[in-house]
């Protein structure tokens, strides 16, 4: 799949990308358990997207690495596409 096929709201999503840039992680409580979030942009030949990284991959992810995404799903905040893994999907790091 590439970027610019991508739909809110869609799951399945099995996606090779470059990681452009991550923010700060920062911290959250939810249900009792508190955990990390860092936006970040993934890029592929086709556009740009904003990925989700979620608990140890806000350490695991570093800009300029290429990341595949197995199964991710997106979803959408703000009127802008994001892409995570969900909670059945899988990040590799590739390079």
């Amino acid at each position: 799949m590439q970027v610019k096929d991508i739909q809110s709201g869609q799951g399945k999503i099995d996606i090779d990308l470059e990681v452009i840039s991550v923010q700060e992680p920062r911290t959250f409580d939810k249900f009792g358990k508190s955990g990390k979030v860092a936006n970040a942009k993934g890029k592929d030949a086709t556009g740009e997207i904003t990925l989700s990284l979620w608990n140890e991959q806000t350490d695991q992810v570093k800009a300029g690495m290429k990341i595949k995404i197995t199964n991710g799903w997106c979803s959408e905040y703000k009127g802008e596409k994001q892409l995570s893994t969900g909670k059945f999907g899988k990040l590799e790091i590739i390079q």
